[in-house]
C-alpha cells in the first residue's frame, strides 16, 4: 500500500498508509496526516489519487520536492517532500503489515466506517468516472479557442459539475475585486437562475472560504452546525456540497451545488469527485478569464475606460464626480482656484483639466513647483530678471508669468513660498503687472492663476507663515481632492489602468490581480495616493513572471500594511476634523459652532485650547466638558 514516512524536526519517524483518494496534510488534528510542527500551517497540503497517480498540491504552504520548490507535483516513489521543518518520504511499495484503524466519518450526524481498502475495490468505477471528467474538461478546454463567450464557457463548465454530482442547481462564485460574487448560477435544465446570491447559504460559503476545505451536508436543516443559520432555514436547504477553488495558496472562489428536494443526495464519493473536478476546472477558469480579457474588443475597452474618465483623469467615485461638476462650472471663468489634497492625489491633473476646458485652452499651461526651487532663485523664475541683476545674470530672461500670457499659470505647493515673495505675488495678482528682478518697469500680464497645496493654509495663516490677504486672493474657489483610500472602486479602476498601460509599454505578461492582491490593495492606506499606486504597479509589471500579480509583487505583504487605528483614536481624529469643518462653515464663530453641534460653548473653547497646547508639544490637563464630545 502507498505510504508516507513522516520525519519530524525532533528526529522521530512514523509511517502513514495512504488509503484515501484525497489525503489532507497539516498541523491541525482535523487532517488525515497531522504534522506537529509549528512551522506548518493548519491546512498545508493535499494528496490526490486519481486512480493511477498521486498528485501533491499546496493549500497555502510552501513545500519542496527533492530540494525544488513546487506548488503541485506528481509524486514518484522515494520522492522527498519538505514542508516547514518536517520531511515526508513517499513510497508506492507495500509497508508494514499493520492495517490502519478504520476511520469514522460523519455525514449529517450519521456515523459510517470507511473501509481502508475501499479504493481498491471501487477502482474501476472511480477510473471510469475520472475518464468521463477528464474528457469533459478536455472538451471544455478545446472550446476556449472557439468563438464562445466567457459566460457561455463558464455556464457549460457549471452544467458539467451539476451533471457529475447529480445536483439540481449549481453556483460558480469567484473572488473579484476583493469580494465573492456569483459569476454563474444554473439549474438542472441548463437555465440561468435569477437572484443567485439569495439562493445560496452565506454561512456555508463563509466556512468553506475560512477553512479552505470541501464541505458536504446531507441535510443542512438537520445539521447541528447550520440548522440555526438564517440563510439555511430561509432557503430550506437539504443536500449541499461546497468546494474551494484554491491554487498555490490563492483562493479564487468556490463551487457550490445543491439539491433542495432530497436529503442524503450526496455521498462522500460525490464530494471527492467534485473536489477533483474543481481542482482541474480552476486552471480552465483562470485561462478562460485571461483569454476573455485578451479577446475584449478595443472599442469595448475604450468605452469602459471612458465611463471611468474625466479628460485625462481616471475615477468616478461620488467625491470625484463632485469635483468634476465644480470644474465644469469654474473652468469657463477666470476665477482664482485653490486645489487642496494630500500629496499624489492628482492636483496638477485637475489644474490641467481646468485649463483644457477654459477659453484659454489654446494658450500655454505653465507650471512651477514653489517648493522645488531655492528661495533666492524663485523670484527670478516667477518674474524673470534683467542682465546684471545678480551674479550669473548674463542675459535678460522672462519668467513663468510672462511665459503664461494668454494661458494658465499653475503654482504648485504654494504653501512653500517664502513670506517676502508672497507680497510680490499678491501685488502681481492684484495689478496684473510683474517686475523683473533688477527692473523698475512693469509688464502687464494676462493670465489665469491656479494654485495647489498639500498643507492646510488656514493653519499656516494662524502660524504667520502665510499671508492672510494672499490666502483670500487665491482661495476664491477651493477644490478638495479626496485621498485614494476614500475613493472606493476607483482604486481598482486606476490599478487596471496602470496595469494595462505599463504591461503594454514593457511588453509584460501581467494581465490582472490575484484575489489576495485585491484584498491587500483595499487594506493598504496608500499614503502616497495615486503616485504610490502607479510606482508600485510599474515595478510589479516590470518584474512580473506570471499573469496575475500577487501582494508580494506590489510589496503589499501583511507586515508592510498599516495597522488599523484603535477605535478611540479613529473617533478622535474624525471628531477634530468635523469640528473644524463646522467651525469654518460658521466663519470661525465658536459660539455658533457649539450651538450647531449641540454642546456647551465651553466645550468648543476648551477643544481649541487643547489643539493649541498640543501644537507646542505640551500636555493639556483634563477638565470639565471633555467627555461631552466623546
Amino acid at each position: 500500500m502507498p505510504s508516507l514516512l513522516v520525519r519530524t524536526p525532533d528526529g522521530q519517524a512514523r509511517t502513514v498508509p495512504l488509503h484515501k483518494r484525497i489525503t489532507s496534510i497539516g498541523r491541525s488534528p482535523d487532517n488525515d496526516v497531522q504534522l506537529e510542527d509549528p512551522a506548518v500551517p493548519d491546512s498545508a497540503l493535499h494528496l490526490l489519487f486519481d486512480g493511477s497517480r498521486y498528485q501533491l498540491g499546496s493549500l497555502g504552504a510552501i513545500f519542496q520536492v527533492n530540494g525544488k520548490k513546487r506548488d503541485n507535483h506528481v509524486l514518484a516513489s522515494e520522492d522527498v517532500i519538505r514542508v516547514g521543518g518536517t520531511e515526508l518520504v513517499f513510497t508506492r511499495e507495500e509497508v508494514a503489515p499493520r492495517p490502519p484503524a478504520p476511520r469514522s466519518m460523519v455525514v449529517r450526524g450519521e456515523e459510517a466506517t470507511a473501509d481502508p481498502d475501499s479504493h481498491t475495490r471501487d477502482m474501476p468505477g472511480v477510473v471510469g468516472r475520472e475518464l468521463v471528467l477528464l474528457r469533459r474538461l478536455t472538451a471544455f478546454s478545446e472550446r476556449l479557442l472557439g468563438s464562445s463567450t466567457l459566460d457561455e464557457l463558464l455556464e457549460s463548465l457549471l452544467d458539467e459539475a451539476i451533471e457529475v454530482t447529480r445536483a439540481d442547481k449549481g453556483f460558480l462564485i469567484l473572488h473579484e475585486d476583493g469580494e465573492l460574487r456569483v459569476r454563474v448560477a444554473r439549474n438542472l435544465s441548463r437555465e440561468n437562475l435569477e437572484d443567485a446570491m439569495e439562493r445560496v447559504s452565506d454561512s456555508i460559503i463563509e466556512k468553506v472560504v475560512r477553512t479552505r476545505k470541501p464541505l458536504i451536508l446531507s441535510d443542512a436543516l438537520d445539521d447541528p452546525e447550520f440548522q440555526s443559520s438564517k440563510s439555511v432555514v430561509n432557503l430550506k436547504l437539504l443536500s449541499v456540497m461546497c468546494v474551494p477553488l484554491v491554487r498555490a495558496g490563492e483562493l479564487f472562489g468556490v463551487l457550490y451545488v445543491g439539491n433542495d428536494r432530497l436529503v442524503n443526495r450526496f455521498e462522500p464519493k460525490s464530494l471527492d469527485m467534485l473536489t477533483i473536478f474543481a481542482a482541474q476546472a480552476l486552471l480552465l477558469i483562470q485561462n478562460a478569464l485571461l483569454v476573455n480579457d485578451l479577446k475584449l474588443d478595443n472599442t469595448t475597452l475604450r468605452k469602459r475606460l471612458e465611463d471611468q474618465r474625466y479628460g485625462e483623469i481616471v475615477g468616478a467615485c461620488p467625491s470625484m464626480r463632485d469635483v468634476y461638476r465644480r470644474v465644469d462650472k469654474i473652468a469657463p471663468t477666470d476665477i482664482s482656484v485653490l486645489i487642496t489634497g494630500e500629496t499624489g492625489t492628482g492636483k496638477e491633473l485637475i489644474a490641467r483639466e481646468i485649463h483644457r476646458r477654459s477659453p484659454r485652452s489654446k494658450g500655454p499651461f505653465v507650471t512651477i513647483n514653489c517648493g522645488a526651487i531655492p528661495e533666492n532663485l524663485l523670484e527670478s523664475e516667477l518674474f524673470g530678471h534683467v542682465r546684471g541683476a545678480f551674479t550669473g545674470a548674463v542675459t535678460t530672461k522672462a519668467g513663468r508669468f510672462q511665459a503664461a500670457i494668454g494661458g494658465t499659470l499653475f503654482l504648485d505647493e504654494i504653501g512653500e513660498m517664502p513670506l517676502q515673495l508672497q507680497v510680490k505675488l499678491l501685488r502681481a495678482l492684484q495689478e496684473k503687472v510683474v517686475y523683473k528682478v533688477g527692473d523698475h518697469r512693469g509688464e502687464p500680464v494676462d493670465i489665469r492663476v491656479v494654485t495647489a497645496t498639500n498643507r492646510v493654509l488656514e493653519d499656516e495663516v494662524r502660524k504667520g507663515t502665510f499671508r492672510e490677504d494672499l490666502y483670500y486672493r487665491l482661495n476664491v474657489v477651493t477644490l478638495k481632492l479626496p485621498p485614494l483610500r476614500e475613493r472606493g472602486e476607483d482604486l481598482f479602476s486606476l490599478g487596471k489602468y496602470f496595469l494595462q498601460k505599463y504591461a503594454q509599454e514593457f511588453n509584460s505578461k501581467a494581465k490582472g490581480f490575484s484575489p489576495s492582491a485585491t484584498v491587500a490593495m483595499k487594506k493598504h492606506g496608500w499614503p502616497g495616493n495615486i503616485r504610490e499606486l502607479e510606482n508600485r504597479l510599474k515595478k510589479a509589471v516590470v518584474l512580473a513572471d506570471k499573469p496575475l500579480l500577487g501582494p508580494g509583487d506590489m510589496d503589499l505583504r501583511p507586515e508592510n500594511l498599516e495597522p488599523p487605528l484603535p477605535l478611540a483614536e479613529a473617533r478622535e481624529r474624525w471628531q477634530k476634523q468635523y469640528i473644524q469643518e463646522i467651525y469654518e462653515r460658521n466663519n470661525r464663530n465658536k459660539t455658533k459652532t457649539a450651538k450647531d453641534l449641540g454642546v456647551d460653548p465651553r466645550t468648543i473653547f476648551r477643544h481649541f485650547e487643547k489643539l493649541e497646547t498640543e501644537k507646542h508639544g505640551e500636555q493639556f490637563p483634563p477638565g470639565e466638558g471633555d467627555e461631552e464630545l466623546l
